[in-house]
């Protein structure tokens, strides 16, 4: 009596999962509303990128490899808008050294939640 439930449940399932599976994946954001004014923006992007480049590290760093003052703020000056909106947005995700600390967060995460799942099961882990 059980088993005919259990495959009606089945077969919708696999009904279910197939509907889902063909399902066109779509990529949704936000639109602006309003047009912003673009000769606004690249003042503010060339001043994000100008204040980067002045820090110490990188004026070093750019020193090293032989350019002058001079020559990066013609180079900044020569790239479009488009460009230069791309180098501001991308310096926000630029760390110096890289950001370990959710990677060892995810990894203790995920080694409390094998405890934890060891111990609801019952089993016991012995280390000879």
């Amino acid at each position: 009596m059980r088993v005919p439930f259990f495959r009606q449940i089945a077969w919708y399932l696999v009904g279910a999962m197939f509907i889902i599976g063909i399902a066109p994946r779509t990529e949704a954001g936000f639109s602006p509303s309003a047009m912003i004014n673009a000769e606004a923006n690249r003042e503010t992007d060339l001043s994000q990128v100008r204040q980067v480049v002045e820090t110490k590290m990188v004026r070093e760093r750019l020193e090293k490899l032989g350019f002058t003052p001079d020559e990066i703020t013609s180079r900044l000056s020569r790239l479009s808008d488009q460009q230069l909106h791309q180098v501001a947005q991308n310096l926000d995700d630029i760390r110096v050294g890289g950001d370990g600390l959710g990677i060892i967060i995810a990894l203790l995460v995920i080694a409390i939640l094998v405890v934890v799942l060891i111990q609801l099961t019952g089993h016991r882990v012995i280390i000879k």
